[in-house]
């Protein structure tokens, strides 16, 4: 090594070293203070803490999945007696109905008695009349003897037309009478039996409404209980998935705390580099004064990356926005619309928020452009397996027909519009009913 290598040299590291402690003109800032650089042990005990939150996650999801099975299943049955409740009130307003008419015969049949009684009372005052009119006569109308014991054809001629007035009137009024007594016990008879019958119905159809009644009141009982628990379940299933959620934020935080501090011994190295090099330059003779001619290098404003992360960003900006079936663009939320059913009862048409696919279009807006419908979101890019997934991308649920569409945030999480009455939230991924693959709009 020359004298004048040497001393180049040490004029370099002389350079290097004052640059280091107090800066030098014309040289880039310093390097801040180091980050906190996390413990191989800190991040293996807090990924730990995160799959075991997930197994929480996962023994709590199935729980949940009974528990709503067992709830739709008891919702049936209510159903299933509400409408047997239903069919017992039909049949107690048929046995009613009956009843009723039962009483009006009955009362029809009294009075037909009645009247029938008047006709015997009059037709038996008549044949008495008679009878006293020919007893004071000195007569024995009626019989066979008073009509041959007569002495003279002037006679004969006046019993023959009271013999006559006897068969032709007051007879007649006597089987008036028997028809009359026959009609009487007949309508009496038919009217008890029918009106037993329609009451004996009556209090069956009473009695069917009552356990109908009772088995309806049992059966929502059920229903309500076993509601609570799905609702316990669905809590306690959203606070394990808050503090999933949590656990991977610090896994998340601990990477990213150990990735800076990376970074930082990078830029380091890379500003000491400049440093010495720049230092070296300095010292030397006949060196330049027009410096490196480079720069610092920034990527790409449409790279495939800040796509992805600005539509991240527009995403998770809406947390909390309500739920709107129909609701959003490309601009940002818009009010729901009518889906005369289950968005109608929640009042999304009157709610300005977005859909599941708005959600989509909204978070991709500018940079992608997206049909309003998850079914055609899911064929709008490249898929790939579940096992490949990254962020940003939009994963699909309904395996008998695509129904909702979520954007994965990686760390097992996602953000999603779930349904009406709800609002834009994160959550864990969810693998019931997920398609196999993922959908990849750039990169």
């Amino acid at each position: 090594m020359t004298r004048r290598d040497r001393t180049s040299r040490w004029v370099a590291t002389t350079a290097l070293a004052i640059a280091a402690v107090l800066g030098t003109a014309g040289t880039a800032n310093a390097v801040p203070p180091p980050p906190p650089n996390p413990s191989d042990g800190e991040i293996s005990s807090s990924q730990a803490d995160a799959n075991a939150k997930a197994g929480q996650v996962g023994q709590l999801t199935n729980q949940l999945a009974e528990a709503e099975s067992r709830l739709s299943d008891l919702q049936s049955d209510v159903e299933l007696k509400m409408e047997q409740a239903n069919k017992a009130l039909v049949d107690q307003q048929t046995a009613q109905d009956a009843a009723t008419q039962a009483q009006a015969d009955a009362d029809a049949a009294r009075k037909e008695s009645d009247a029938a009684a008047n006709q015997i009372e009059v037709a038996q005052q008549q044949l008495d009349a008679f009878i006293a009119g020919s007893f004071q006569q000195g007569s024995t109308m009626g019989s066979i003897s008073a009509y041959i014991s007569s002495t003279s054809p002037k006679d004969m001629l006046a019993r023959a037309q009271l013999l006559s007035s006897v068969s032709g009137s007051q007879l007649n009024a006597l089987e008036m009478m028997q028809q009359a007594q026959t009609d009487k016990s007949n309508k009496d008879a038919a009217a008890r039996a029918a009106l037993e019958l329609a009451q004996q119905k009556q209090a069956a159809a009473e009695q069917a409404k009552l356990d109908a009644d009772s088995a309806q009141a049992a059966a929502e009982q059920a229903q309500q209980g076993q509601a609570a628990r799905t609702a316990e379940l669905e809590a306690n299933k959203n606070s394990v998935e808050q503090a999933l959620y949590e656990a991977q934020q610090r896994v998340s935080g601990l990477q990213g705390q150990r990735q800076r501090y990376q970074d930082w011994l990078a830029q380091k190295q890379r500003e000491d580099d400049a440093r010495a090099q720049q230092a070296a330059l300095a010292a030397s003779k006949g060196s330049s004064s027009g410096g490196s001619g480079g720069g610092t290098v920034k990527p790409a404003t449409g790279s495939s990356g800040s796509i992805i992360e600005r539509a991240i960003a527009r995403a998770m900006a809406q947390l909390g926005m309500p739920y709107a079936w129909g609701g959003g663009n490309a601009s940002g939320p818009t009010r729901g619309i009518r889906d005369g059913g289950v968005a109608d009862a929640y009042g999304d048409y009157r709610k300005i928020g977005f859909d599941c696919s708005g959600l989509m279009v909204y978070a991709y807006g500018g940079a992608v452009s997206l049909p309003h419908y998850s079914g055609y979101q899911y064929t709008a890019g490249r898929q790939v397996p579940l096992s490949q997934m990254r962020r940003g991308d939009l994963l699909f649920y309904g395996r008998a027909g695509i129904h909702h569409v979520t954007m994965y945030l990686g760390n097992g999480m996602m953000i999603e519009a779930p349904e009406s009455g709800m609002v834009v939230r994160v959550t864990a991924v969810r693998y019931g009913d997920i398609l196999p693959y993922a959908t990849r709009l750039v990169g």
